[in-house]
């Protein structure tokens, strides 16, 4: 197997994108589609994956398909409009990073719940969402190194080589968190939970893929990976807390606590620094970034909490064999 299975569908666009890629078929046309809903967002997914891992079964001649990629457009200009619908907007970097580093005194964010009151079930199902995202941590943000110039490129860099463990693959960020998913009796094998991950997550992971593969972007990119790492921290220094309280190697996390807070610092400093001060007019984009990001994670966070408050499950699927709020292996 060289990719993980293809999902089942979700509707007729990822269905259609489905048959595209198993039988030859041409790819559907978007329509007026849900920007944010399970079925685009699924189509959407099943493109850009084309660009890192694929899927068993799929030619790799398919990541350059030009029907594929016409139906990608038109998936990402809705997704794009979206997203620039659902935030404020403005050219305040300053002020964008500045509001992400104040964190209300009454938040209640999902990793403020698992800190104090989750239960292993609820962790279990939180590191099952991250999967997404983690098992291939730092590769979407890898995308926009070539259109980088000087200073902005060279820190970028330096942030990427700590993801990707400094150069040693045991330490490689996807490696501990796949080593977390182990232990916890999860399935660490690459995809494994893309058929349970709902529109909201495959969403934040679109948004990243969708700036790193358009040049056009690349300030977007700049912005959201800076807000990840300025709330990276202590969302990190949260769930090691969690994670300590039941039982759990935090390591994942801890690695995180330190490293981001550096990288905050060289994400604000040396890369938005030295990208505004050569192209100024990427102000609004890298605004643009970091609010979108905001916007999704906050979109996520809602879902996961008012499923477990009351009880449900917050992913597609429930099964028996690990309790009836979450789904077996495949």
């Amino acid at each position: 197997m060289n990719g993980p299975e293809l999902p089942q569908a979700r509707g007729p666009l990822s269905a259609g994108v489905i048959a595209a890629l198993t039988l030859g078929q041409p790819p559907p046309r978007v329509g007026g589609a849900d920007p944010l809903g399970e079925d685009l967002q699924l189509a959407l997914y099943l493109c850009y994956e084309l660009h890192y891992r694929g899927f068993d079964g799929v030619g790799d001649e398919l990541e350059w398909d030009p029907d594929l990629l016409r139906t990608r457009g038109e998936l990402e200009r809705l997704f794009l409009a979206a997203l620039r619908g659902g935030v404020a907007g403005g050219d305040d970097v300053t002020g964008a990073m500045e509001q992400l580093s104040i964190e209300p005194i009454e938040a209640e964010g999902v990793s403020h719940h698992l800190r104090d009151d989750g239960e292993l079930w609820q962790l279990r199902e939180y590191i099952v969402h991250r999967s997404i995202y983690h098992l291939k941590e730092g590769d979407p943000h890898a995308w926009v190194i070539p259109r980088l110039q000087s200073g902005a490129k060279a820190a970028l860099v330096a942030v990427e080589f700590d993801e990707f463990g400094g150069g040693r693959a045991e330490r490689m960020h996807a490696r501990l968190f796949a080593d977390l998913m182990d232990e916890l009796g999860l399935d660490s094998s690459y995809g494994a939970y893309l058929r349970v991950a709902p529109a909201e997550m495959l969403a934040v992971v679109n948004m990243m893929s969708m700036f790193g593969l358009h040049r056009s972007l690349r300030g977007a990119l700049v912005g959201h990976f800076a807000a990840a790492e300025i709330t990276s921290s202590p969302g990190a220094r949260r769930m090691a807390r969690c994670l300590a309280r039941l039982g759990v190697d935090p390591l994942f996390y801890t690695e995180h606590i330190e490293a981001d807070a550096v990288h905050e610092q060289v994400m604000r400093r040396d890369v938005i620094g030295d990208l505004l001060r050569r192209e100024p007019d990427l102000a609004t984009d890298v605004v643009f970034g970091a609010q979108a990001t905001e916007w999704l994670e906050g979109r996520f966070g809602e879902l996961v909490l008012d499923r477990w408050r009351s009880g449900r499950s917050s992913l597609l699927l429930q099964s028996s064999g690990l309790g009836n709020r979450f789904p077996v292996m495949p």
